[in-house]
Formats: structure tokens, sequence, C-alpha cells
């Protein structure tokens, strides 16, 4: 008795006998039956104590598994792949058996269903590394063989299978060498089922278990969306047993088993069963209906008490010693732990190797973390929040509080970090970082800790009047001699050198450009992203278009129109980042006095622009008239001399 843990009867076969089928029980009789020796059959019930004395039957052909399931007789597959019916099979135990499968062709694994109330039967065989399915349907006696395919990786071993089915399909998993998980669907009712039929499958869980594991390892379908993986997530771990909702690809629980186990796993009646050591181990686990909350871990539900099963939470209220792990609720007990505990315990657990549950332990941690945060204001573990950001697991859509809180804090430094490592971030909250980037004051960032990798070294800049006489000696090739604008260049030459020296030189500080630097590599749509940046104030838009500006001068430097350094901006966001603030506040910055000559510059900035692309027009227009030229060539001879005039 599992409840129990009691064993209600024991037997066992005479010195020299060996089992070589599992013992199942006939649902019908509640009798069980048994193979030993390949060919004796034996069948007996709870009150018999030897088996030595019960029926016994001797057959004519190996038997390779006795399938039972309720609601209908349990059948026998042969080791050459012929089926009979119990019953029919008891009434001339040695009647010939057909031969079905070709020669050094073995049975893998097989399963028994029952589809529309008429059973299904399902093994797979092996010959020289190609893999067979033989599905056999008992109301029309018709049975098909598939060939599965493997697709790229040929060469890989199939460790395990499992099966569900449904009112069209059999879904067909099976576990390869590589640790991936594969999935291949098999239909019930077969358009030719007189002809060898080929089948693919098709990837459904990568990397699993670890590729190097061939001993331990098993998996099993709990239901059509759930199944429970056995195996060593990486080379060096110890075995875990895993639930997958293979509907959203994620990790609903994990359990470490330190005794190891012999790669034998069940699922019936809503327990799992398996070996542990030298015990069998029995765990309930009930699925529960497949949805996106419930495979984010975020679907809130009762609890029988007599139903046990392994929930799937970090509990950051454990005392020290305990660490990052899964609890029982029944085990856990609130105490208020330190910013400095929690971060040491994060970072024993991101010391470790990945394990299947890596994800989802570090989301499950950012979320509690989080809770926190918002229930006790002073309580804020940044530098156990940078670790998990730097995990390169979370996004913006996962823990969207995490920028929030980050926001209310002022934290420049985790604010950078998010933009750098979440692809996902809604404009609204790029503007907001934006304004508090441009209005957080140079004391306060002194005291940060930002990355520095975007930004060169602002020490090489000119600060005389040698990049002003490059500004109006050279403007994208085109000298400001052949600039019509007068009175721009009247209005430039009245700033006093003071404000010329202002614009050659970086307006913000390093810092601060570093920053800044992260809002231009942000991915935005321009549409959502104009609306909020009407909102910054004007005189932060002015500055961030003197940083602009000022960048866009350094890159004219160079040939290849770039900056140094690790991952500076580029000329195209530099570009288009000037465009969205002059498109959002152009109104509000032409008014401002102090904003006068940098407008000034920007002009004649779009004008050389123009410059150069009327001239590549021109240009344009000739190169076409070559290459009409050229597609004459075929009606030339092999020698010609041609002039061509360009005007």
């Amino acid at each position: 008795m599992v409840s129990d843990q009691k064993p209600l009867g024991s037997w066992s076969v005479k010195q020299g006998q060996i089992i070589t089928c599992p013992a199942v029980c006939n649902f019908q009789t509640r009798e069980y039956i048994v193979v030993h020796d390949n060919k004796v059959l034996r069948i007996w019930n709870n009150e018999d104590v030897n088996l030595d004395k019960v029926f016994k039957a001797t057959l004519s052909a190996e038997v390779y598994r006795i399938l039972s399931v309720q609601g209908t007789e349990p059948l026998v597959l042969f080791k050459e792949g012929a089926v009979r019916g119990l019953e029919a099979l008891l009434a001339d135990p040695q009647q010939k058996i057909e031969t079905v499968i070709s020669d050094e062709e073995v049975i893998k694994w097989t399963k028994f269903f029952i589809v529309f109330r008429h059973p299904v039967l399902i093994f797979i065989t092996e010959k020289h590394g190609n893999y067979f399915a033989y599905v056999q349907m008992f109301n029309s006696r018709i049975l098909t063989k598939y060939t599965l395919l493997l697709g790229q990786d040929e060469n890989s071993v199939i460790e395990s299978f499992t099966a569900s089915v449904d009112r069209k399909f059999i879904s067909l998993m099976s576990l390869s060498s590589d640790g991936c998980i594969y999935e291949t669907l098999i239909p019930i009712r077969p358009t030719d089922p007189e002809k060898n039929q080929t089948l693919v499958r098709s990837l459904l869980l990568k990397a699993v278990v670890s590729g190097n594991t061939r001993n331990g390892v098993a998996l099993t379908a709990l239901d059509q969306d759930h199944i429970a993986v056995l195996g060593s997530p990486q080379a060096a771990s110890k075995e875990c047993l895993s639930v997958w909702n293979i509907k959203f690809q994620t990790l609903q629980t994990s359990k470490e088993l330190p005794q190891g186990t012999s790669g034998q796993l069940w699922y019936y009646g809503e327990n799992l069963f398996m070996l542990h050591g030298k015990s069998l181990t029995v765990i309930p686990y009930k699925c529960e209906v497949s949805s996106l909350a419930g495979a984010l871990g975020k679907l809130k539900h009762g609890q029988d008490p007599g139903t046990h099963v392994m929930p799937r939470f970090v509990n950051w209220e454990t005392p020290q010693g305990c660490g990052l792990g899964f609890q029982n609720s029944e085990q856990s007990r609130r105490i208020e732990d330190s910013e400095k505990h929690i971060e040491v315990e994060v970072r024993k657990f991101l010391a470790l190797k990945q394990t299947p549950d890596f994800h989802t332990v570090i989301g499950d941690t950012v979320t509690g973390l989080l809770e926190r945060c918002k229930a006790e204001p002073s309580f804020y573990p940044r530098n156990c929040l940078m670790q998990l950001i730097q995990t390169h697991v979370l996004s913006y859509s996962l823990c969207p509080d995490l920028m929030e809180i980050a926001l209310i804090k002022k934290d420049v430094q985790l604010l950078q970090l998010c933009l750098q490592q979440f692809p996902d971030i809604p404009e609204s909250v790029t503007c907001a970082c934006l304004k508090i980037f441009l209005s957080i004051g140079d004391d306060s960032l002194q005291e940060t800790d930002v990355s520095m990798e975007s930004v060169f070294d602002y020490s090489n800049s000119v600060h005389d009047e040698k990049m002003e006489e490059q500004t109006e000696i050279l403007q994208n090739g085109f000298s400001p001699e052949e600039d019509k604008c007068s009175n721009c260049d009247q209005e430039l030459n009245k700033k006093p050198q003071d404000e010329t020296k202002e614009s050659t030189s970086c307006p913000v500080v390093p810092k601060r450009a570093a920053l800044l630097n992260a809002i231009l590599h942000s991915a935005y749509s321009e549409t959502f992203l104009l609306p909020h940046l009407k909102d910054i104030p004007a005189q932060h838009i002015t500055l961030f278009l003197k940083y602009l500006y000022f960048l866009y001068l350094k890159c004219s430097e160079n040939a290849t129109m770039t900056l140094p350094g690790i991952h500076p901006p580029t000329l195209n966001q530099i570009m288009d980042w000037i465009c969205l603030l002059l498109d959002a506040n152009f109104t509000v910055v032409v008014m401002m006095p102090e904003a006068k000559r940098l407008l000034i510059n920007l002009y004649k900035l779009v004008k050389s622009q123009i410059s150069v692309y009327s001239e590549l027009n021109k240009i344009e227009v000739s190169f076409r008239e070559l290459q009409k030229l050229n597609q004459e060539k075929n009606n030339r001879g092999l020698y010609s001399i041609e002039v061509l005039e360009l005007f």
C-alpha cells in the first residue's frame, strides 16, 4: 500500500528462473500476470502465496511485454512484433506466433491506449540505428508501419520514449542522446495503412538533460501538455526529476535526487513512481490546467490538505544557512532577512552551474525581491538586483516593477544596466530614464559607478580653435564659401571666444555621456516615442542636442564617420535622435536665446547634408548613362574605343 508504505504481498520465482517481463494487473479479473524465462506465463491473485503453485502457461514464442489498461483485456506483445489478447492466447498457449518485424529489428518501447473506446497499441523498433513505429488498431485489425526520420542529427541515439494521445494523433516524444526532446505526430487513422510511411520528428525541448548522460535517463507523459524528465541537467551535476510544460516551453518544477536513479519512471493515478537509491519513491503530482499564468508560476489556486505536490517558489524568508531552493510551504516561516544575507545567498546560487530550473529561479527571485521592495520602501538590495540582471535571463516584460523602483530611487547605474540588457523597454520608460539622466546633478554622478565603455577619452578632445576651423572649412566635403546662409555665418562670427570653445568641447561630463549613450542604443518606435519627448523640459532638450551635435563633430573628424571606444553610438543613431528631438520640441527650443547658436549649427549641418545628396543625385544620373552604355556592349565587336563626356 503506497499510502501506508507497507507491502501487501510478495512472490518470488525459483532459483535459476528470471523474470523477463514486468508484472501487470488484469483490471477485469483483479489478477496479476508475469512472464519469466521469456515464455512462461504466470497468473495469480492476492490469496496465492507461492508462484510455483499458481496458473502456468508455456507459450510458443518469447514475450516482450504484457500491456494492461482499465476497460479492456490485457494484450501480449511478442518479441517478433505479433500481438494477442490474453484470453485468446490462454485458450491455445502453443498457437503459432507470426513474425511481424524484420530480422535484426528489436523492440525498444511500447504503449497501450484506449481511443474512442477501442484499444490502440504502438511499439517502437530499432535496426542499425534506424527507428520504426508500428501502430495496431484492434477495432479494424490494421497494423501500420512508419519510418521515423531523426532529422538533422542522424547520429543521435534515442534513450527513452513516451507518448500521449488525442482524437487525431499519437504524440510520440523521444529523449535523444543530445539531451533534447523531440516530438513525432503519428496519425491514428492512416491514409494508406498498407504502405510504409515516413514521419519526421521536430524539436520540442532543447537541452533538458546533459548530452553526455546515458544512464538514469527517462521521460513520461503526464498529460497532453506536461512531461516528467529524469536525468542530469549538467554533465557533472546530480540527477533531477523535472516537470516541463511543453505547450509553453517552461519548467514547472525540479527536484534533485542525490542518491541516483535507475532510469525508470512511471506516472499513474496522479503519482510519479521511480527508484531512488534502493527505495521506491512515490511523488504525488497533479497537473494544473495548462495556461500561460500557470506556466509562469503566477496561477493562484487552493490546495487540498491531503495533496502534496512539489511547489515552485523561492523562499526569501528562510533562516540563514538554508540558501536558495524549493521549500514546502509548511516548512517556511517568516523572518526578516538582511540585504547582505540575500546578496550572499544569490552569489552562492549564481556560482553554481546552471540547472534546468535556473531561469525559473531567477524570475522567482526577482519577483520576490521586488514585492518586498514595494512592501518595505527602506528595503532595496541593489547589488543583488544588479547580479541578477547580468545573468541575461531577465527582460522588462518579466519584471516591469524593476525599472519602476529604480526610477523612484533614481538609481542611474541600475537603469543604465537595464537599458543595456532589456530589449523590450517601453518608450515611456526610456523617456523617464532620459529625464533622470539629464536632470541629475554632476556631483551626484561623480559618486555613481556607471559603465564607461561607450565613452571615448574626452581628454583628447580639441578645446581650441582647430575644431572650429575644421567645421568652417569642411562640412562633408563642402566649404562654407558655397553656403549661401551669409546671415548664419555672421551670427556665428559675432559669438565670443568662450562660446566657441564651449561648442567644440563636450557639453556633459563623461558619466552623463555614458548614460545618454545607453539611451541612444535603446530600441524604440518613433510613433510611441515622440509624445513622451515633448514632456522633457526645454533646457534638458537643448543640453541633449548640444551633446548630439558634439558627437556628430567627433564623427566628422575621420573618414569612417565613427566614434572611438568599445561600444560608441553610431552616426545613424546620433542623426535619428537629433531629428526626434527637433520634431518633438522645435517650437519650444526655437524661442530659447541660449539655443540660437546651436540651431544655426544644426541648420548648417542639414544644409551641408542636402548639398551632399544633391551632388550624389547628379552623379547617379551619370552612372545611369554609363549603365545604359554598358548594356549595349553586346552589339559591339571584340575591340572598340569609346569616349565618354560627363557634364
